[in-house]
């Protein structure tokens, strides 16, 4: 576990080491950084760990979901608006970018906004100033932009949904969130952490996983990353009586996963095998059991394995699974 400022950041694999050495860079700095990565991997934790360690510190941090917010009404809640400037606009209000003033702006889900917000935004970054609703008054804003998002932008850009000049813009620095499946050796150390939050937040006692029940967390593709560890240690605290957290406590689609390819135990007979076929049933069997698990949902089951929707589908024509 590595504390930035009021932050925990917990991890020791080599994927998280480098997110937190790249913090560490440019949290000092005020460059533009663009936060990338699947939903639930803690974009915005890393997002608070630049601002907490920068010299904005002490000024706002002021994050906004723009994917939460409809698309009416982001502009009004990003730009702020003069009375009278819409039916209902009794007075004036400042945008969250005013708000930001001193400190840091956190866009969340940027790729969710429209192709209008997108130009003011690039407005906003080129030249630091902002205009409210209703007004031609520009407005200098002090601010350091983060974004996040966990689509892939340069794919947005080639389909025409996001601008290219305002992806440069945003893309300064990236820094990649890994999804918890990559980072395996950290799921021991998030559970205690977890764990430990949920049993003083109900005031029960400690409770700890047995091996066996680590075993299938460290088995689990976790499509909804460390979100989805988080709620399931939450759900476990409450649920479960005893001290210890077993197999058997755990919900039925975590019990049983076969280990990762890797940790598969290899043996070949005498007479050699043939491996091109051999790939072939152990790509079948995981597709399998995705679709199994995820109820045959496609989608769902793409994310299990790691794949893009379209790719699952090219697989399983060439597997004869339709």
């Amino acid at each position: 576990m590595k504390k930035i400022g009021l932050m925990e950041i917990l991890g020791k694999s080599p994927a998280i080491k480098k997110v937190l050495q790249l913090i560490e860079k440019v949290a000092p700095r005020d460059s533009t950084v663009l936060i990338l990565g699947e939903s639930g991997t803690g974009k915005e934790l890393v997002a608070r760990a630049i601002h907490a360690k920068s010299r904005r510190k002490e000024g706002p941090f002021v994050p906004v979901n723009c994917g939460a917010i409809p698309e009416e009404l982001l502009e009004s809640e990003l730009f702020g608006y003069e009375r009278g400037a819409f039916t209902g606009a009794s007075r004036s209000k400042p945008g969250r970018f005013e708000l930001a003033h001193g400190g840091t702006i956190f866009l969340d889900e940027v790729s969710e906004m429209s192709p209008k917000l997108q130009v003011k935004l690039l407005r906003v970054l080129q030249e630091r100033v902002v205009e409210r609703l209703g007004s031609e008054e520009p407005r200098p804003v002090d601010i350091r932009i983060i974004a996040a998002t966990n689509r892939d932008l340069e794919k947005e850009v080639a389909q025409g949904r996001f601008r290219e000049d305002l992806y440069f813009r945003l893309n300064v620095i990236p820094i990649r969130m890994p999804p918890l499946r990559e980072r395996k050796e950290d799921i021991p150390l998030l559970a205690e952490h977890f764990l430990q939050k949920f049993c003083e937040r109900e005031e029960v006692p400690l409770k700890r996983l047995s091996p066996g029940a680590l075993e299938c967390l460290m088995n689990y593709p976790w499509p909804g990353n460390v979100r989805e560890l988080e709620n399931l240690m939450e759900r476990l605290v409450i649920l479960v009586e005893e001290d210890v957290i077993r197999e058997e406590d755990l919900p039925e689609h975590f019990r049983g996963l076969t280990p990762p390819p890797g940790l598969i135990p290899v043996e070949i007979p005498p007479q050699g095998i043939d491996l091109k076929q051999m790939l072939l049933e152990i790509e079948k069997t995981f597709i399998l059991k995705a679709l199994e698990l995820s109820g045959g949902v496609r989608t769902h089951a793409a994310k299990l394995l790691g794949l893009k929707r379209t790719t699952l589908v090219e697989k399983m024509k060439r597997l004869g699974l339709e």
